[in-house]
């Protein structure tokens, strides 16, 4: 379901071993909303539209590692009926994710008027996301909160956060996992290198 920037695309045969330390350090999981939603529904309609997001980031964990988090950054959509669904969802998953937390950012409204003739449209653009989720993952590094840090996303944007993290808290890895037909070369280089995650499964909650 996710391809893997730096890592294995595929579930290995053999799993590396897991020292003793290495199931005591924290991982925690990082997920762009939109990203992945608009990954998700390019490539499988709506099948995946109540994602169980805490099974999904488990998926990506060696068996024995500590997940200790679940972070999903999104933002209210306009509209009703979208709107309600998307209530509904958030409501979900904090009823059956007792690992997340969910970060609401905000819809901005913008005018566009057109060249040629005039008219102004009404478009609605998404704000604070990218810099709640670099915001996360620098703090949540220096504190200690994480060893190791799965990052659900496409958006090359997050680089300077990854660098950051790089320079304050060296020993920290952060690893890129693109939705369904999303990828950044850029974001794939910047991120930690590694050959022992595995690439995730999307997992469904029945409803």
């Amino acid at each position: 379901m996710l391809s893997l920037a730096g890592c294995t695309s595929t579930i290995p045969g053999r799993l590396a071993a897991v020292t003793r330390g290495d199931r005591a350090r924290p991982r925690a999981t990082y997920i762009d909303g939109f990203n992945l939603y608009n990954g998700l529904k390019d490539k499988h309609g709506r099948k995946y539209m109540w994602l169980d997001l805490q099974a999904l980031a488990s998926t990506l964990l060696l068996p024995g590692q500590d997940l200790v988090g679940v972070s999903y950054f999104s933002a209210r959509v306009r509209g009703e009926a979208s709107g309600n669904r998307q209530a509904d969802y958030i409501d979900a998953l904090r009823a059956y994710c007792p690992l997340l937390t969910i970060v609401e950012g905000r819809f901005q409204e913008k005018h566009i008027r057109c060249r040629t003739c005039g008219d102004v449209r009404i478009s609605y653009e998404e704000k604070e996301t990218d810099v709640s989720i670099a915001v996360t993952l620098v703090e949540d590094a220096v504190c200690g909160r994480y060893d190791r840090a799965i990052l659900i996303s496409a958006d090359s944007d997050l680089c300077p956060a990854i660098r950051t993290v790089r320079r304050v808290a060296p020993t920290k890895q952060i690893i890129a996992a693109f939705p369904p037909r999303r990828a950044s070369g850029e974001l794939g280089r910047t991120a930690s290198p590694s050959q022992t995650a595995r690439s995730a499964r999307a997992c469904c909650p029945t409803r």
